[in-house]
């Protein structure tokens, strides 16, 4: 053969064989065979119900890979509770929007992998989302930059979904839209499955707990061109790395995200796991020190091993926001913000703790306490970061046309919200099905985009049977109302045997038992539990019990995020974490009659026999009921607090025989977002029922400068004792302190007339409070939310409350209903040119002017003694600490 002819065909041969060289989803060899390994590890894991038949159909090789590495890191409840056709869709829409978005070529493989293949987000039930919102952002982001389209995507968010506070359960992306609601977490959730469905990589951030005040908080980080933004969920701003809670932000102490799979990036990694990798991105908000923690025995010797909480002092408890281990030299470390945290640490059943200030140095801490040890009382004044606010660049023209833009989408999403119920529909539909009017109301009104589901539900059920379901709809939670198909609620409502009673409704007929979303197991358990067991349990629940023991593998490595398994899904694959097996027990006992529920207080899993609750304790070989003691605690009140409010201000939890320690659950409304619990007087002041065990009591008095007095004391409950303790309210008694001035004589235009007026001629002489708000903002709503929870004592006080807006627009944004009562002692205005604004910033040196709401306390005599800014929890609170001092 000629040379050139041959040279050709070698040359055609090489082409064709690096044509048909294999794509690869992971390129990189090692990675895709760990990534291979860990997938047949999982299923070795769960060899029952067929969870893996997805597999056999037909799929290319990159789409094989692809869903390999989703299976091999997902959570079991992911595995058992969705067909596995909705990954493979979704893996398919991801691969389709890489393809077709302009951005998609310049997304690295890794950031791909781990921020735009992943349905999950946070611990929300999985739905179609991300092939919707394809369909439906495509074309609207598809000429743009990728800068421009994260904003872009943020603007259609804002159509969609507003903030309002609920309960820790995260409504799915499409459940958020058809509800236009949302709490922070769901925002981030519904924003993150949004970017990622039009191929931009996404990340929900979360500081765990604020440490200057109250509460947490949930953002997005998108990735724009090498370089993580920020950005506020559902709350559009002109430019990233822009949000209300900038100045929040650069006093926090940790912010983190969890990554689907094994990441190795460039964050400092908190926790791998079987599922996730854990990372710490506060660098990228705050000042930050590095605090390291060697844990030492009582001869002075490191202790590996051993495990490290960090934790911030937030709602009165100190609340775990890290947790490491020791290595062989016993130490573990921690990036923070500057501030302080409370470190426990334990090993084989000993504890020690300690303060740990970052950025001043590290702490050795001694494990040479035990559960029972008379340890009495410990002072703690716990710091945190000092006040700053994260810089960004924006325009006033910038600000402006985002501002109308605001405005245009609260209008899509209004006239959205108009087709939801009204009174009158509910009163009609109450008359026509005879069934209670208010309740209906509460109901229908309640259920918001969900309507047309809690309406069927209402009309399919028999006339006999609408009281039932009136009760079945009282004892689900507000979200179950906006999230839950007819055909689930009507499952558990038709395969209910109807016992009148309180008991019945609560812990029978109720469906929800606790954080998992409501499915319709009732009819299921009751066609493929065994005969005979059902039989035996009804007469002794302790059979249910015992079997759950012998069939339920315990395996909590499977479920790390601990996101609950539906209770079928525990049924079929035989195989659940520890939390998930008590839903599990609690749904199957309902199920089949029997009086079931976790304990709210201490979150124990419990059945009632002959009118008792009886607790279950599936490790131990003999099932007994803990026994009780009783406690009691003296109060002598500080001046600013009469009766000191579970969650506010004090909290008990009970160290575990492992010396851990658990947060009692002593809240009166369910809701802990709104901070909200018993007091002291009503738990305290006369002797309370516990279980016997060993206990520890946090006290704390948050000062206006985030900082709080806190105390830590222990406490012994034995059986059949009354333990007295003490709960004791730490106080800074100075004096008021002046902190500014304040012209009174400034003016403003009155809402409810127009005329211009002074803050003089409003108040009169005395104290009075001045606040410019922010409308339809969070820091605003969660600021107008405390007040009306202090209604009374600031109606008490009797001074004026002149709460100001930047213009007219924001005062028409405003709706005071939505924040409860709100004390009579208002008057609402406009700060014309912001005057009023300006000089409060100028004159309290506030950083940023612009961060609302801004608070002050002054007087006549244009003295300024209390001011806030931002985002504060429990301001009412804090106005009423100064006021009684005035």
């Amino acid at each position: 053969m000629h040379k050139t002819h041959l040279f050709v065909l070698l040359f055609a041969l090489l082409i064709g064989t690096a044509c048909n060289k294999e794509k690869h989803f992971i390129s990189d060899n090692a990675f895709r065979a760990e990534v291979e390994k860990d997938f047949q590890a999982k299923q070795a894991a769960l060899p029952d119900g067929d969870l893996f038949a997805v597999f056999n159909q037909q799929m290319t090789p990159e789409e094989k890979e692809a869903l390999t590495f989703l299976y091999a890191y997902m959570p079991i409840g992911d595995i058992t509770d969705y067909d596995g056709k909705l990954y493979l869709d979704n893996i398919r829409s991801s691969f389709q929007a890489k393809q077709e978005m302009p951005w998609g070529d310049s997304i690295p493989e890794d950031i791909f992998r781990h921020f735009v293949l992943p349905i999950r987000v946070n611990n929300e039930n999985l739905d179609e989302s991300r092939m919707v919102f394809f369909d439906e952002l495509k074309d609207r982001v598809k000429g743009m930059s990728l800068y421009d389209a994260v904003l872009e995507v943020n603007h259609w968010c804002h159509e969609k979904v507003i903030y309002t506070p609920s309960d820790a359960r995260t409504s799915s992306p499409l459940a958020s839209v058809k509800t236009a609601y949302g709490r922070c977490g769901e925002e981030s959730t519904f924003t993150v499955a949004a970017l990622r469905s039009v191929g931009i990589p996404a990340r929900q951030v979360y500081t765990p707990r604020w440490a200057h005040t109250d509460d947490n908080h949930a953002w997005v980080e998108a990735w724009v061109n090498g370089k993580w933004y920020f950005l506020g969920a559902c709350e559009p701003e002109p430019v990233l790395n822009l949000g209300w809670f900038n100045g929040p932000a650069y006093r926090g102490m940790l912010m983190h995200t969890k990554v689907f799979g094994k990441y190795n990036g460039p964050e400092e990694v908190m926790l791998e796991t079987d599922g996730y990798t854990e990372i710490n991105v506060i660098d990228n908000y705050a000042p930050t020190g590095k605090a390291i923690v060697t844990v030492v025995d009582t001869d002075g010797n490191p202790v590996p091993d051993a495990n490290v909480e960090f934790k911030i002092y937030n709602y009165a408890e100190f609340y775990t926001v890290a947790n490491k281990k020791t290595d062989a030299e016993g130490k573990t470390f921690l990036t923070a913000g500057k501030g302080d945290m409370f470190v426990w640490a334990t090993k084989d059943g000993k504890f020690g703790f300690d303060k740990v200030s970052f950025g001043k140095g590290d702490a050795t801490i001694k494990l040479d306490k035990k559960p029972g040890d008379a340890l009495g009382a410990v002072t703690l004044d716990i710091i945190p970061p000092v006040e700053g606010s994260i810089p960004a660049e924006v325009t006033p023209e910038q600000k402006e046309a985002n501002a109308k833009r605001l405005l245009e989408e609260d209008a899509i999403r209004n006239k959205y919200v108009a087709t939801f119920y009204t009174e009158e529909k509910a009163e009609a539909l109450a008359k026509e099905l005879g069934i209670d009017p208010l309740k209906t109301s509460d109901f229908l009104i309640g259920s918001r985009g969900n309507w047309m589901e809690i309406e069927k539900f209402l009309r399919e059920t028999p006339a006999d049977k609408r009281p039932v379901a009136m009760a079945l709809l009282d004892v689900i939670s507000a979200k179950d109302l906006r999230d839950t198909p007819a055909s689930v609620l009507a499952d558990h409502l038709n395969n209910a045997e109807e016992v009148k009673s309180e008991q019945f409704n609560n812990y029978i007929l109720n469906p929800r038992v606790a954080n998992e979303f409501l499915t319709p197991y009732r009819s299921y358990f009751q066609a493929n539990i065994d005969a005979a067991l059902a039989k035996q349990a009804k007469e002794d629940p302790q059979a249910l019990v015992e079997w759950v023991k012998k069939n339920i593998t315990i395996n909590d490595d499977l479920n790390p995020q601990r996101i609950p398994v539906m209770p079928m899904g525990v049924f079929k694959a035989r195989i659940a974490d520890k939390g998930s097996r008590n839903i599990f027990f609690v749904a199957a006992a309902r199920s089949l009659g029997i009086p079931a529920r976790i304990e709210p207080v201490a979150r124990k899993v419990q059945y009632m026999k002959d009118g008792n609750w009886m607790d279950v304790d599936f490790e131990a070989a003999v099932q007994t009921t803990a026994k009780q003691g009783k406690v009691v605690a003296s109060y002598s009140p500080i001046k600013a607090l009469q009766d000191p409010k579970y969650y506010s201000h004090f909290t008990i939890a009970k160290i575990l025989p492992d010396a851990k320690l658990q947060t009692l659950n002593f809240e009166r409304t369910g809701n802990v977002d709104m901070g909200v619990g018993d007091t002291w007087s009503s738990m305290l002041k006369k002797p309370l029922s516990m279980d016997e065990g060993n206990y520890m009591m946090v006290t704390g008095t948050r000062m206006a400068n985030g900082s709080v007095l806190a105390e830590v004391s222990f406490f012994n409950v034995e059986p059949d004792k009354t333990t007295d303790t003490k709960l004791e309210m730490r106080e800074n008694t100075d004096e008021v302190q002046v902190i500014g001035n304040f012209n009174s004589e400034n003016k403003f235009k009155r809402a409810d007339n127009g005329e211009e007026t002074s803050v003089l001629a409003t108040t009169g002489r005395g104290y009075f409070v001045v606040a410019i708000l922010g409308a339809r903002q969070e820091p605003t709503n969660h600021a107008m939310r405390d007040i009306a929870a202090v209604k009374k004592d600031l109606e008490e006080w009797g001074r004026s409350m002149v709460l100001l807006f930047p213009d007219e627009k924001g005062y028409k944004n405003f709706d005071p209903k939505e924040f409860g009562d709100l004390p009579s002692t208002i008057t609402y205005g406009i700060d014309a040119d912001n005057h009023i604004q300006k000089e409060i910033a100028s004159a309290m040196k506030l950083q940023n002017a612009s961060q609302l709401p801004i608070f002050i306390i002054a007087d006549t005599f244009n003295r300024v003694v209390f001011v806030s800014q931002g985002y504060t929890i429990g301001l009412g609170e804090q106005l009423m600490k100064v006021i009684h001092k005035l």
